[in-house]
């Protein structure tokens, strides 16, 4: 009998051990034994993240903009001003005309100088809108030049005393972006374009029976070019730049009038070329403020 009721004792002690209230470890709350519960069942042959991209997330990013990091290094930061000056000076003479063999006598000489002031704010890191001002001025005499295209071709020509001047000012705005190739941002590539007009005036003198000549045009020019470049800096405030014309979309005027100031003609052009222009090649030098 003591030993039946020894028996059942140590039954109801065991009971109470493993009852479903001691079930859940002390340390782990029923809310979260609640949730493991609950849990949606994943669907068959994906994993539970791999059913929820494929439910929100299309194939193909076709509403986000891919961030390829361009602007990653700060070249130029918002809210700098910069500005600049370009000079280009280059002469012309006889002794460069070795390869225009069909040319006998030649004596020529000429000059071209070009300035241009601009002024640049940073809206953003990298990226600046400005204004470029310029002024060139071109100079040429020809001597005396020869033309003989051979006895088959019977074409000679000969010419004497011709002069040319040609003053112009250009007027323009830019949008400048840059992009930081080495960790201090030291050197960068920038990529510009450019809407500009430019007018001026040009003077022709020649020699004709014996007597001078004289035609004067005026020229008047609109122009939306793409101009890339590489800059570096040279002080911590100082930028050196050297851009490249790669060309764009150009119309030219031209009116031509006689020494009264009667017009006598006039010609349109226009014309849109990419390729690398090596007369506007410009070396400039930006002081950032």
């Amino acid at each position: 009998m003591k030993k039946r009721i020894l028996f059942l004792s140590i039954l109801a002690g065991l009971g109470a051990v493993w009852s479903p209230a001691a079930a859940a470890s002390p340390e782990t709350p029923a809310a979260e034994n609640d949730t493991v519960a609950l849990s949606p069942v994943p669907q068959a042959g994906l994993q539970p993240a791999e059913s929820a991209t494929a439910q929100t997330k299309p194939f193909l990013p076709t509403r986000r903009r891919i961030d390829r990091e361009i602007n990653k290094i700060k070249f130029v930061y918002k809210g700098e001003m910069a500005a600049g000056i370009t000079v280009s000076y280059g002469t012309l003479s006889s002794d460069d005309t070795d390869y225009m063999l069909i040319l006998d006598g030649i004596n020529l000489s000429g000059s071209i100088f070009t300035v241009n002031p601009s002024f640049g704010y940073f809206i953003k890191d990298n990226l600046s809108v400005g204004a470029r001002f310029g002024y060139t001025q071109m100079e040429g005499n020809l001597g005396s030049a020869t033309l003989d295209l051979g006895e088959v071709n019977d074409v000679n020509m000969s010419f004497a005393n011709v002069s040319l001047k040609s003053h112009s000012a250009s007027y323009g705005a830019f949008l400048r972006s840059y992009a930081g190739i080495d960790a201090k941002g030291h050197f960068g590539f920038f990529a510009e374009l450019e809407f500009a007009v430019k007018t001026g005036s040009t003077s022709l003198a020649y020699e004709s029976d014996g007597k001078m000549k004289y035609t004067n045009s005026d020229n008047l020019q609109f122009r939306f070019s793409f101009n890339p470049g590489v800059a570096v800096y040279i002080f911590p405030n100082v930028c050196g730049t050297l851009s490249f014309g790669l060309g764009g979309i150009q119309f030219n005027k031209v009116t031509q009038k006689d020494p009264e100031g009667n017009v006598v003609g006039t010609r349109h052009a226009s014309k849109m070329l990419f390729r690398l222009n090596l007369a506007n090649i410009r070396i400039g030098l930006n002081i950032h403020l």
